[in-house]
C-alpha cells in the first residue's frame, strides 16, 4: 500500500471519529456496541442499508488479517503490516459508518415497508 492511500484511509477514519462526536450523533461506543445487531438485521432481511454483498466483502476482509496467508507476506518489513492495516481501517471505517447508520435507523423507530404502499 503506498503512502497516498495509507493517507486516504487514516483520512477516512478520522471524519468517521469526528461524525461519532457530533452531539446529535451516535457516539463510537454505541455504533461498537450496535455491529452485532445490525448483522443480524441485515441477515434477517430487516435492515436495507447494508447489503449482503457489503456484508461478505467484510467478512472476507476479516478472514484475510485473520489468515496467515497474505498478498504480502508479513516478513517484509513495512509492506507486509501496511496492507494488514489498510484492510483493518477500511473495516472499521465501514462498520463504524454503517453502524451509525443503522442506529439511527433503530431511533427512527425501524420504518417497515409494505409491499405496495408509497415510500416516503
Amino acid at each position: 500500500m503506498d503512502r497516498k492511500r495509507s493517507a486516504a484511509a487514516a483520512g477516512q477514519a478520522w471524519q468517521i471519529y469526528s461524525e461519532t462526536l457530533r452531539p446529535d450523533a451516535p457516539g463510537l461506543w454505541e455504533r461498537t456496541r450496535a455491529v452485532p445487531r445490525m448483522i443480524k438485521s441485515v441477515l434477517r432481511g430487516q435492515y436495507k442499508g447494508m447489503s449482503f454483498g457489503t456484508l461478505g466483502l467484510l467478512a472476507l476482509g476479516l478472514v484475510y488479517i485473520i489468515s496467515p496467508i497474505d498478498a504480502i507476506p508479513d516478513v517484509i518489513p513495512f509492506a507486509g503490516i501496511a496492507d494488514d492495516t489498510g484492510l483493518a481501517l477500511w473495516l472499521a471505517t465501514v462498520l463504524v459508518r454503517s453502524a451509525g447508520d443503522f442506529v439511527t435507523w433503530e431511533r427512527g423507530g425501524r420504518p417497515t415497508v409494505i409491499v405496495g404502499e408509497p415510500v416516503d
